[in-house]
């Protein structure tokens, strides 16, 4: 008996909603030593033989008037988890209060320019990544520029981090990061259950978070989600990971921008590895569950030492012990 192309899809989707779920169970709990193996194999080693640079050049696009501490938490954490150079390409009003917290970061004063396409393009062939929306805001016009760097960033296959209001701006456009394989988008509850209903054009199930994830991946041609909440989720369209590290019963704003900054830094080394370095899955995949882990476990030592006063900048001293406890021991 013949069967028809619905049913041929559905038992296609079904199949890679198996292998989606088996590999979710082969690293839980119990396994989860085998899948931070996989993030131990992407980690650069220190050697005095390197130059500058090498370890990772990350960008972070965002950064406006009201919003000047998310784009600096997500450069610092780029730079304190190993990578060696941090740019924030923000508005000029923003520019001296972000120069003022850490003389780590080089800032370029550029996003609300008439030319900020042009000028943000002429660093895009020395980064390695670029981290878009940390404190962007929603105006209109930098909203514009930040679509003209992403298309000039994808015509350079540099992957691309997307948190915050980048995602506001992915929301509207879908398109803009259709296929694009490079990219990783990091939505909280709110932003995963907004540009679901926008990509499927149906309200998400939540009680299915890890099938909605890979819907999502899906729907967007693969590319990878990393929807944050009590459990991580994780999916590239082919597989779903979740991270359940400890973390702590704080929710201040910011934690989020630490991991973006992370994932900024790890994306580049899992690229540089390969599929060899991760056991054949994505190293967009393991670059994700590296960053949710280390955040938890910052946000985890953080909340132990100040309890209900936690804030994202506790967090920030604690990136150098929890990475070492994670990944180096």
């Amino acid at each position: 008996m013949a069967v028809g192309p619905a049913r041929l899809v559905a038992r296609a989707s079904l199949r890679v909603l198996k292998r989606a779920f088996s590999l979710q169970k082969a690293h839980s709990i119990k396994n989860m030593e085998d899948t931070f193996q996989l993030v131990k194999n992407i980690i650069p080693p220190l050697t005095s033989k390197k130059h500058k640079g090498q370890d990772g050049r990350i960008g972070i696009v965002g950064g406006c008037q009201e919003y000047t501490g998310a784009p600096y938490f997500a450069a610092i954490s780029a730079l304190k988890v190993g990578a060696d150079l941090s740019h924030v390409f923000c508005t000029r009003e923003a520019a001296p209060v972000i120069k003022s917290y850490s003389p780590e970061l080089i800032v370029h004063p550029v996003l609300d320019s008439s030319d900020a396409v042009q000028e943000v393009g002429k660093w895009l062939p020395r980064l390695h990544a670029l981290v878009v929306g940390p404190g962007l805001g929603r105006d209109d016009a930098l909203l514009e520029n930040v679509k003209g760097i992403l298309e000039a960033s994808k015509a350079r296959a540099i992957p691309v981090v997307i948190d915050a209001d980048g995602l506001w701006l992915i929301t509207q456009q879908p398109t803009l990061i259709q296929g694009y394989q490079k990219a990783v988008l990091t939505p909280n509850h709110v932003e995963f259950s907004r540009l679901y209903e926008a990509v499927l054009r149906y309200p998400v199930d939540s009680s299915d978070r890890r099938g909605a994830v890979l819907r999502l991946s899906q729907a967007l041609g693969n590319v990878t989600v990393v929807q944050k909440g009590e459990q991580d989720v994780i999916s590239d369209g082919q597989y779903v990971l979740e991270c359940n590290l400890q973390g702590s019963h704080r929710r201040c704003g910011g934690q989020g921008d630490l991991l973006s900054g992370f994932l900024g830094a790890l994306v580049h080394w899992a690229l540089h590895a390969g599929p060899e370095k991760t056991n054949g899955f994505s190293p967009l995949l393991v670059a994700a569950f590296g960053a949710c882990s280390l955040t938890r476990q910052c946000s985890h030592q953080a909340f132990r030492k100040y309890g209900r006063s936690t804030t994202t900048t506790d967090m920030i001293p604690e990136i150098g012990p929890a990475f070492s406890r994670l990944f180096e021991t």
